[in-house]
């Protein structure tokens, strides 16, 4: 799995857990809604930090606790 993937899934997983839907999360985070949509329909290809940051804020967790998820244990290699 692509970083990108594993960054879309655990949104999906948090959101699912707060029972928020994509567009909660954005409210909550302060996020253009179409923000979020780029990263979970892929029209995003690099979910910058500081919006995973801002997320994680709306969300109260660190990123400490968005990255320690398994769908971050096996990651592809980036470089092709």
């Amino acid at each position: 799995m692509k970083t990108k993937d594993a960054v879309k899934e655990r949104i999906i997983e948090l959101c699912r857990e707060k029972d928020l839907t994509i567009n909660g999360l954005a409210t909550l985070a302060a996020l253009p809604p179409s923000t979020l949509k780029g990263i979970i329909y892929d029209n995003s290809k690099n979910p910058g930090v500081v919006t995973i940051k801002i997320l994680c804020d709306g969300l109260g967790i660190s990123l400490k606790e968005f990255f320690d998820a398994k769908v971050f244990d096996d990651l592809e290699q980036e470089i092709e």
